[in-house]
């Protein structure tokens, strides 16, 4: 039987190390106290938490009680562009949380093919503000208005060729021997390499990210806050995922090194909040809006 195609990228330099750190990590925040019967609320927190630092690497700064604000429905906090923006990134959250299981349960909610999952997501996140593109729906010719910096992205038939493949590699088995968080990475890196949507790709791509991490078993809870550290360095960020574009081992390496040390990093913020869950200081903290 032939290897996985991802099975070489496990051997590329510092990457199942930077994987096994981030293993150890999610299992350690997995046994919280809080995580036993309050999963629910830091998982929310963590989605309210996920939104707004997203938002912050699009270059929107809003304050977490703002976005917590418009969680909870406060009209008056949603207004202009920004506003809409926080909206947009909430429900796009919410839709992620739909899909995931409660701890210990099997199988996944509402679990839908790839393709069709991220048009559903685009079009929660961006709404009717597209552009001259169309909610949900691929390019048909043109570049992407956004994340400019990582080069040109593939148009027409590449494509259409590269996003079936991307669907078809993130819906197929696993074998044991590729670790989750590497095809979560890839999922994560290729679909900000193809920005397949006018407009509005990177809060795509990020809730990606997290579906993955939490189906494929390294956060099954959903709980790890990744984008908190891309939000302290977009910039970085940015250049991690170019470098994956090129597609050199060099640049592909990185991008898996950093994603996995995100999650690391990220499990620390989803501590943080169940720490303060267990405190009772997020009780009714609010939850993404609804798509």
């Amino acid at each position: 039987m032939p290897d996985h195609p991802l099975r070489p990228l496990t051997d590329l330099p510092g990457v199942a190390d930077a994987v096994a750190r981030a293993r150890a990590a999610c299992e350690a925040l997995r046994w919280h106290r809080a995580l036993r019967r309050q999963w629910a609320v830091v998982r929310t927190e963590a989605g309210v938490r996920c939104a707004r630092a997203g938002a912050v690497v699009d270059g929107i700064r809003v304050p977490l009680t703002v976005v917590r604000d418009v969680a909870r429905g406060a009209d008056d906090a949603a207004s202009g562009p920004e506003g809409r923006a926080v909206v947009g990134a909430l429900r796009v959250q919410a839709e992620v949380e739909r899909l995931m299981r409660a701890p210990g349960a099997t199988g996944v909610r509402g679990a839908m093919p790839f393709g069709q999952l991220a048009a559903r997501l685009h079009a929660l996140g961006v709404g009717e503000d597209v552009g001259d593109g169309v909610p949900g729906r691929p390019r048909s010719g043109g570049q992407p208005l956004d994340l400019r910096g990582l080069g040109p992205a593939p148009v027409a038939g590449e494509l259409d060729a590269r996003l079936a493949a991307l669907g078809a590699l993130a819906g197929a088995p696993l074998p044991r021997e590729v670790p989750a968080l590497v095809l979560s990475a890839v999922v994560h890196g290729e679909m900000l390499a193809l920005r397949p949507f006018t407009q509005g790709n990177g809060v795509v791509a990020r809730a990606l990210f997290r579906h993955q991490v939490t189906t494929g078993g390294v956060d099954p809870v959903g709980v790890v806050v990744p984008e908190a550290v891309w939000a302290q360095e977009p910039n970085v960020y940015l250049s991690a995922a170019a470098g994956f574009a090129t597609g050199s081992p060099e640049g592909v390496a990185r991008w898996l090194r950093y994603c996995a040390e995100s999650v690391t990093q990220g499990a620390a913020e989803g501590t943080a909040i169940a720490d303060a869950v267990l405190a009772g200081s997020l009780t009714g903290a609010g939850g993404p809006a609804g798509g």
